[in-house]
């Protein structure tokens, strides 16, 4: 079972935000620059003696595929062992502190104002799992949270014990793990997993302290608060405890970090090699491991948990695209799957679908379905209790959720509709847009915990109790100096019919901005005719129709939705007259469909979704014409540096964080660590016609010679390993920089700076304040490539 995830990376329940002016923008601000390139029509951030930029060295080295041949010169950056790496690395980083130099004040300001809106202690309600009461604090002053639990025993009301807890009269308090402890030591922090054991006497966690990536395991004994020393295996990726609470199974990744064999160790033997079990031979395949809600089945295979030693059983033959998904209850398995259906030829095969069989009947052929996907939903996940399944479903692009009581007595050889079922459907606010679920650990419990957001609704903790069919709030982030109202209505309408079960609480109400700040959904019409979802956030006072400064934020990989949850860093821009707009093109989160409409030979899809709403924000009016900039992270850069080179002139600035931009040659080296699982989410360039596809839009093997790009802020860390296929190395910031700078407007390229964190990994820093500290920085590069930092120091 794992640790209580309550704490949210985003590092919620802040306060206060600022009422700041808002400046009319226009033309006629040239005078402001130093810098002019006549052939673009806004000028270039003013520099008072800034250096010129680095030259990276160029070592001739040719690539060819399929026939066609080109040079890259700036290969030689991939080796991230080569000193001259470095030396380049830093020179760019002295350079974009130049860049930089003349919006210190604006950063200071900028980050005061954020960390004046996060309380000084964040702490989250108390969650009951077994005896014990899990929950987490950041302490005043502190970067990162610690790990507390006490006995649930004593106080089963948490309004109670969360007011001890506040007021540090909590008894037999314990502290289990402490991040800031560990950053003090080794100045950098990342937890990996985490997985208590089920008697509760151990905790197993992995950590890396480097910023590589590359995990260490470590396991707690939590009677004697001492770390196990037999127990420190490096690169150790996902854990799963057997019910002995002695026998720990766990996965190592191979040399291209790739998780790919299963392990076992007794924590209380005195042997200091683990037991090999498994070993994933095909390089295609990397191995996830997980135990079910009732920790008795480790499914990788399936383990039994009783019976750590029996053996791995196999649930079907593997098939290239078809995945299973397993939860246990009472003897049989709930399975959510997309294996195709024989002889239902309405069935499209792209979404998932819940069976179940007896545990012994696993390896049949006669599952049977019990609910299969309309037109109308589709069925992302599910969580069990003893008493309870919950089913994740989409339902016309909108998360929602349902409870189905257990066990499901179906006799009949059909297929049921959910209503069926006599589902409760979760009472969810209209207006959100993230509804997260909590760690909920405690199979036996009737209560479901959900985190729900918006960007106009600080995040509410709300639990329901699947027994009583009723909900109530247990928490909501507090923001001050912004004005907010409670709502009249019932906190919860839905986007269920009344038939559907969905029941009302006219006492639960929730406080949300939107009276401050106006959040608007829009569908764009893409090239090739379809709706996009873009969402648009702006301020009710400050927003200047067709004057504003807007950021476009963007994804569109891996089946990824977009965040757009609660904020208070966002305000910085709001209160400064800005849009901020999230585009949900394809290849991102919603249906599979969605996903592998912008994968693969598709992927054009998702860069022209991108510009279509980027060109809808202008011509509808909600920003400038030409002070539209936009940011994107990861494989979410790919869709930017892909737009930028289409459209040169369609964005004032841009940050590209941890750039996924270099991905013709990346995926033509299959010895880069998990190379070979990106080939299913963009495909495999030995095949001609996917390297075709590819190689047309590869950022870096597109930019437009001679052109004037924006002022870019390029940001990447030395460490990024590209573990999981959602990382990039270094050299794809460094070669697309490099590449920029010497085919672009010499001119307008020198805007373009790369930052390197010299120690950090593919998440940053990661701690509260320096989280603080890097979006400063990033709107402070904005304001002033909007030619405003003059105006707001």
């Amino acid at each position: 079972m794992g640790l209580p995830a309550l704490f949210r990376p985003k590092l919620s329940i802040k306060t206060t935000s600022f009422s700041l002016p808002f400046y009319f923008f226009s033309d006629a601000f040239s005078s402001r620059f130093s810098s002019f390139c006549r052939r673009r029509h806004f000028p270039q951030p003013k520099q008072v003696s800034l250096p010129p930029p680095p030259i990276p060295k160029k070592i001739p080295f040719q690539v060819s595929a399929h026939g066609i041949t080109w040079q890259d010169p700036y290969h030689w950056m991939s080796n991230t062992n080569d000193p001259d790496l470095s030396d380049y690395l830093r020179r760019e980083n002295s350079y974009a502190e130049a860049f930089m130099a003349d919006t210190h004040k604006l950063q200071r300001k900028l980050f005061s104002e954020m960390t004046s809106r996060m309380p000084a202690k964040i702490s989250t309600p108390p969650e009951r799992w077994g005896p014990w009461l899990y929950y987490q604090f950041i302490p005043e002053g502190k970067e990162y949270p610690v790990l507390y639990r006490r006995s649930g025993v004593e106080e089963s009301n948490w309004v109670k014990t969360i007011l001890r807890y506040a007021k540090r009269d909590v008894g037999r308090e314990e502290i289990l793990l402490d991040w800031n402890e560990i950053a003090e030591q080794y100045g950098y922090v990342h937890v990996g997993t985490c997985r208590v054991s089920p008697d509760h006497n151990y905790l197993a966690y992995t950590l890396d302290v480097t910023g590589s990536e590359q995990f260490m395991l470590q396991v707690k004994d939590l009677r004697s608060g001492c770390i196990i020393p037999k127990l420190q295996v490096h690169r150790v990726v996902s854990l799963a405890w057997a019910q002995d609470s002695n026998t720990l199974f766990y996965t190592l990744s191979d040399d291209n970090q790739r998780p790919f064999r299963v392990l076992y160790s007794k924590v209380e033997s005195n042997d200091t090699d683990g037991i090999p079990l498994f070993t994933e031979s095909d390089s295609s395949f990397c191995i996830d491991m997980t135990s079910t809600k009732d920790g008795k089945f480790i499914t990788v295979y399936i383990i039994e948990a009783a019976n750590p030693s029996g053996g791995l059983q196999k649930i079907r033959e593997r098939v290239s695209g078809v995945q299973y998904f397993l939860e246990h209850h009472h003897g049989v398995f709930y399975i959510l799957t997309n294996v195709p259906l024989c002889g239902n030829k309405e069935w499209s095969g792209e979404n998932y679908y819940l069976v179940r069989c007896p545990v012994e009947d696993i390896q049949s052929v006669n599952w049977q379905n019990i609910i299969l996907p309309r037109k109308d939903f589709t069925i992302q996940d599910m969580d069990i209790f003893d008493g309870f399944l919950v089913l994740f479903l989409s339902k016309k692009g909108n998360p929602t959720f349902c409870s189905i009581n257990l066990p499901v007595n179906i006799e009949c050889e059909h297929q049921l509709e959910i209503g069926e079922l006599n589902p409760w459907f979760f009472p969810l606010p209209s207006s959100s847009c993230a509804v997260t679920p909590g760690s909920n650990h405690d199979f036996m419990t009737s209560i479901f915990h959900v985190v729900l957001s918006s960007p106009v609704m600080p995040d509410i903790i709300v639990n329901y109790d699947m027994s009583k069919r009723r909900f109530s709030i247990v928490q909501q982030e507090e923001v001050t100096g912004v004005s907010c109202e409670q709502d009249t209505e019932p906190i919860f309408g839905s986007n269920h019919d009344k038939e559907e079960n969905v029941q009302y609480n006219e006492s639960q109400r929730w406080k949300d901005f939107s009276n401050s700040y106006c959040c608007e959904t829009k569908e764009v019409i893409s090239q090739d005719g379809t709706r996009v979802p873009l969402t648009i956030l702006y301020s009710r006072t400050a927003w200047q129709k067709g004057q504003s400064p807007g950021l476009l934020q963007g994804y569109g990989a891996y089946g990824e939705v977009l965040d757009k949850s609660w904020c208070t860093h966002r305000l910085s821009l709001l209160d400064r007259g800005w849009v901020v707009a999230f585009a949900d093109v394809r290849g991102g989160g919603g249906d599979s469909s969605w996903h592998k409409s912008g994968s693969g030979l598709y992927k054009q899809n998702s860069i022209d979704d991108f510009v279509s709403c980027a060109n809808y924000l202008i011509s509808e009016n909600f920003v400038h014409r030409h002070l539209l900039s936009t940011i994107g992270y990861s494989a979410g850069s790919l869709l930017l540096g892909a737009a930028i080179n289409m459209c040169p002139d369609l964005f004032r600035a841009a940050i590209l964080k941890v750039p996924f931009l270099d991905i013709c040659n990346t995926l033509l080296d299959d010895n880069l660590p998990l190379t070979v699982l990106d080939y299913e989410e963009f495909g495999n360039p030995q095949i001609e016609s996917q390297f075709e596809c590819i190689h047309s839009y590869s950022p870096y093997d597109n930019i437009s010679k001679g052109s004037c790009y924006p002022p870019m802020l390029v940001t990447t860390s030395l460490n990024d390993s590209r573990q999981i296929p959602s990382q990039v190395g270094v050299w794809e910031a460094a070669k697309w920089v490099a590449r920029v700078r010497e085919s672009t407007c010499h001119a307008c390229s020198g805007s373009v700076i790369l930052k390197t964190n010299m120690s950090g990994g593919h998440f940053g820093e990661g701690g509260r304040y320096a989280q603080c500290g890097e979006t400063a920085y990033e709107y402070a590069f904005l304001l002033k490539a909007m030619g405003m930092s003059n105006d707001d120091k």
